[in-house]
């Protein structure tokens, strides 16, 4: 049932949502949708359409464009898009056929977001990324949990570097196309401390010798990361880049919790990177850097002739962060964004002040699910027997 139809791979593909937190699970829906096809036009729609349908969002419509145009495999966002599912709104941008992962989306009335596009035979499945949702999320701040978290990467027999997590990883640094290698990824082994090769990055992300460095949580990957990482590649682009390579740093679970405390990161490192990897301005990335920049660190990168600062809290600035740095010129600040004001902590305190919204968000949530699951099963049973 919902078969890839023949020709697809001609065609302009749609897909929509809300695109609430701009996690792995959104990104590895449009790696997959845009596989099929020749373009990918995202649907992302308001933040009225989703409170009346859903909840209220914890992102905001800009917010959300901007990171659906950051991921390398979007094509177009478009805003406003319905809730439901209209062949009229899609026709307009030309797409032939929408993609959906292999569960059931309701709308307020409990009825399927995508029945009409199923009927008009315009449906394309594509597997749904299992374990991470925005609710998921936002469940892990109410609940303050911290059991998502992996321990630090100290060699190669590690749960984040095991064959699953691998294929995660190689999927997820393909190029634009989704087909082909594209974005390098390493680890940082403490106990060798020697950087070592997860994927083959692209030969033209090899063949580049010089490295602009940047490092960080990266926490739930949002605007303000993504206009920092815009800013390097821009100025890249204005250096005449074409031998630069934009590289990330993530530090660890654990280096986080250290310093921020309470469950953070609410994001795993394998969540983190996968979210780092899907965006264009990033040519690899790197699990598990030091806290502290070293010389003897960035040498093993390569020939880095810049390393970016974004905001510097003060318990970074406690910790000196950057001393370890003799050449002092190496270090560049992030100029102003329109997302300076955003931080990992800035988002968790929009849920916490309005709790009691998103609890009752997560309940409708689960009402919604058993009215989806039996639609699922409706629907199972149906194909089984044409």
């Amino acid at each position: 049932m919902f078969d890839r139809p023949e020709g697809i791979e001609k065609c302009r593909i749609w897909i929509d949502g809300c695109f609430d937190f701009a996690h792995h699970g959104h990104a590895g829906a449009m790696l997959q949708a845009k596989q099929l096809g020749r373009e990918l036009y995202v649907g992302v729609h308001s933040d009225e359409e989703i409170l009346y349908n859903k909840g209220p969002t914890v992102m905001k419509l800009d917010e959300r464009m901007t990171a659906v145009e950051a991921c390398k495999w979007a094509t177009k966002a478009i805003s406003d898009a319905p809730y439901v599912t209209d062949p009229k709104f899609m026709d307009q941008y030309d797409c032939k056929y929408v993609v959906h992962g292999d569960d059931i989306t309701t709308d307020a009335n409990g009825e399927d977001c995508y029945q009409i596009m199923k009927d008009l035979g315009r449906f394309v499945i594509v597997k749904r990324t299992p374990n991470i949702s925005t609710t998921d999320l936002v469940g892990r701040m109410l609940l303050m949990s911290k059991n998502h978290h992996y321990r630090s990467i100290e060699d190669n027999v590690h749960p984040l570097l095991n064959d699953e997590n691998n294929e995660k990883f190689k999927r997820y640094a393909t190029d634009f196309t989704g087909l082909k290698n594209g974005s390098g990824v390493y680890y940082y082994d403490q106990k060798s401390e020697q950087i070592k090769l997860i994927i083959d990055p692209s030969e033209e992300i090899s063949n580049k010798t010089t490295i602009y460095y940047i490092d960080g949580g990266f926490d739930l990957f949002h605007p303000g990361h993504i206009e920092i990482l815009k800013s390097i590649r821009k100025q890249q682009q204005q250096q005449q880049g074409n031998d630069i390579k934009i590289v990330v740093g993530l530090y660890d679970d654990l280096t986080i919790n250290t310093i921020e405390g309470l469950n953070y990161p609410i994001m795993n490192i394998l969540e983190r990177s996968l979210c780092t990897l899907q965006c264009k301005y990033v040519d690899s990335i790197i699990l598990g850097v030091p806290f502290k920049p070293t010389e003897s660190f960035l040498s093993k990168l390569g020939n880095v002739i810049r390393v970016y600062v974004g905001p510097v809290t003060d318990k970074e600035l406690q910790q000196n962060k950057y001393g370890l740095l003799t050449d002092q010129s190496l270090i560049h600040k992030i100029t102003n964004h329109k997302y300076e004001h955003m931080n990992t902590e800035f988002i968790v305190n929009r849920v916490l002040s309005n709790k009691k919204a998103y609890e009752e968000r997560q309940k409708r949530k689960g009402w919604k699910a058993e009215i989806e699951q039996k639609l699922k099963h409706e629907e199972t049973e149906k194909g089984s027997t044409s």
